[in-house]
């Protein structure tokens, strides 16, 4: 079994540390290198693979200085191979990161960024989404449009309920009460806000959370059509 860290960096951004069960260690998304490295030293781990799904500074920044202190290999999106510094491997659509015996598909999912990709482990039933879906929301579009996010959602929504979704920001409060203008009778949303109310009362996280959760609750993943999507994305940005 994957056993997968939550690392808190910058002001609400989520870097993962995933191990494999041997001492061996990949960071998704190292917006900041200390935190991870301190992670990772608390529990015995040795990075060897960082895995980035976008350019932006927020998910990279710390990735040289965790290079250099660990010598892990870096790979991201080919697309966006001009942004990202250092680069080791470009990986597309269809390709794969390993981490022990653990597999990751690479899907591309554009429109927060042209190049942006997420990691997906089937077998161990986790996707890293970086800033595409959010828990109870999406990604905004800076390089795309609402028909690639909604391509996106829908490639999501195909994946298993169970499925743990790890993101990139702890934005899921702001994000439902959004979605409660949008769907104020949906009782399983209510219900939901609750308890994520709860959670940040408390200074506790709200994600991972599943493919199952966003079906029922996620205006975005519910969205009918790229229409729908375009306006409800219009509207969370003005909100």
């Amino acid at each position: 079994m994957l056993e997968i860290v939550r690392v808190p960096v910058l002001s609400d951004n989520y870097s993962w540390l995933v191990h494999a069960g041997d001492g061996r260690a990949a960071v998704v998304d190292p917006g900041e290198a200390a935190p991870v490295l301190a992670a990772a030293a608390a529990r015995g781990w040795t990075i060897g693979e960082i895995w980035i799904t976008h350019w932006h500074r927020d998910h990279t920044g710390g990735s040289a200085a965790v290079k250099a202190a660990t010598g892990a290999t870096v790979t991201a999106p080919e697309a966006e191979r001009a942004r990202i510094d250092p680069i080791d491997r470009g990986v597309r659509e269809g390709d794969s990161v390993t981490l022990g015996q653990h597999r990751a598909t690479v899907i591309e999912v554009p429109g927060h960024t042209a190049g942006h990709v997420a990691f997906h482990f089937a077998d161990d039933g986790a996707i890293f989404t970086g800033d595409t879906l959010f828990a109870l929301g999406c990604g905004r579009l800076f390089e795309g449009d609402a028909a690639q996010m909604y391509r996106n959602m829908r490639r999501f929504a195909a994946l298993a309920g169970e499925t743990a979704v790890y993101c990139g920001h702890e934005y899921t409060q702001a994000n439902g009460r959004f979605a409660l203008t949008v769907e104020p009778d949906n009782a399983d949303l209510v219900a939901r806000m609750a308890e994520i109310d709860r959670l940040r009362a408390a200074g506790e996280p709200t994600v991972p959370t599943t493919i199952a959760a966003e079906l029922a609750t996620n205006p975005f993943l519910r969205a009918d059509d790229a229409a729908r999507l375009g306006a409800l994305r219009a509207a969370k940005d003005a909100f």
